[in-house]
């Protein structure tokens, strides 16, 4: 019963932070499932089908927030649900003990990604931005990439597509997040179409998936609309060192390491993770303190 809460509590945190980042649901959820030993078909499978219901209720969410950009559904949802059910049976296919280090390792460098991404991020002016309409081109290959990666990794649709596109000129963060959020729901469909076909019924712990959904669906309209209000910086620095810490540990339970010696790198990380959420929160008052002195000049 307390691994269950533990699961809702994390689901509930995944959801806020996938809510109002546009990723980290499925990184968060599965690197935690890999801590507790889970093969990563098991965790990645057990995650997509929990997700189709938070992923159902986060989209409908930041549609009512008019979070969306309708231009930008169908081009990353034609390839990522191909390459989502194509991820999920080539995951199938490989032993679990084998994929789980590579699988950790592929998670804690998204991990890196997301903590530098938002560390080094600005907070977005005041002034409105053109709608985003990058060449279809180029959302096509983005979609079919990041719908593999979401497969393999138990998360990913969110980490390589958000960043992406918040890059791109006239890239409005919300309507990336909501858009990129909502779209989701037909990769995490497509994926978990998969991993029933090439794993079956039997794979999925279903108290896992009660578990994630339950606070995944609390957390989800709470999400949509923090993310209009709490700073992505600080939220994405928490989210990042969160999947670094918690993918490191099956690192390096992979390696013959003295226990003394575990304890030290994890200490060194943790100090080092405080620090930086330290640095975030002050890097975003003191940018917002300039805005409102600019704002007054």
């Amino acid at each position: 019963m307390r691994k269950l809460l533990i699961f809702a509590f994390v689901g509930f945190f995944a959801q806020l932070i996938d809510g109002a980042l546009g990723m980290s649901y499925g990184l968060s959820s599965s690197s935690l499932l890999l801590a507790y030993g889970v093969a990563p078909a098991v965790a990645s499978s057990s995650i997509h089908m929990s997700e189709i219901a938070t992923t159902a209720v986060s989209g409908y969410s930041h549609y009512k927030f008019k979070n969306i950009d309708k231009s930008l559904i169908l081009p990353l949802i034609i390839p990522g649900s191909i390459s989502a059910f194509c991820g999920a049976a080539f995951l199938s296919s490989l032993p679990g003990d084998v994929i789980k280090p590579f699988v950790s390792f592929f998670l804690l460098l998204l991990g890196v990604y997301i903590l530098v991404r938002f560390l080094l991020l600005n907070v977005e002016r005041s002034k409105p931005r053109p709608t985003l309409s990058p060449k279809k081109r180029f959302i096509y290959p983005l979609g079919f990439v990041a719908g593999f990666l979401d497969a393999i990794g138990g998360g990913g649709w969110g980490p390589v597509n958000t960043p992406i596109l918040l890059s791109q000129k006239g890239a409005t963060p919300r309507k990336v997040i909501g858009t990129v959020d909502t779209t989701e729901f037909a990769i995490t469909t497509s994926a978990t179409l998969g991993f029933i076909l090439f794993l079956g019924w039997e794979e999925f712990n279903w108290l896992w998936v009660t578990a994630f959904v339950i606070g995944g669906v609390i957390a989800a309209p709470l999400a949509a609309w923090l993310v209009q209000v709490i700073p992505a910086l600080i939220l994405g620095v928490l989210a990042g060192g969160f999947i670094v810490l918690t993918n490191l540990r099956t690192l390096l339970l992979t390696v013959d390491l003295d226990p003394s010696l575990i304890y030290t790198i994890y200490g060194i990380l943790l100090i080092g993770w405080l620090t930086v959420i330290s640095f975030s929160i002050r890097k975003y008052i003191r940018i917002r303190d300039y805005g409102k002195s600019y704002v007054k000049q």
